[in-house]
């Protein structure tokens, strides 16, 4: 199955490890640390020109998606039913 992340993005439901609200980036060191590093090994993908609303990590990419976590999590929890 596949998950919607915005803009174009479609990603398969297999490959999402975790999706978290934006805000975790700006409330934690190690998320902040996670991201720069992921940044450094180009590994970080910015969907459409909209403000961020929800960080989606994958096996291989960090995905700022501009769709609420909470909707790209009842995407998510919808496809596995």
């Amino acid at each position: 199955m596949y998950i919607h992340l915005g803009g174009e993005k479609i990603i398969r439901t297999s490959q999402v490890v975790a999706i978290f609200d934006i805000s975790i980036e700006h409330s934690s060191k190690l998320s902040r640390q996670f991201v720069a590093q992921a940044q450094k090994n180009r590994g970080v993908e910015t969907i459409g020109e909209e403000e961020p609303k929800s960080i989606v990590l994958t096996d291989d990419r960090v995905y700022f998606s501009p769709i609420s976590s909470s909707t790209l999590k009842k995407r998510a929890h919808h496809l596995d039913e």
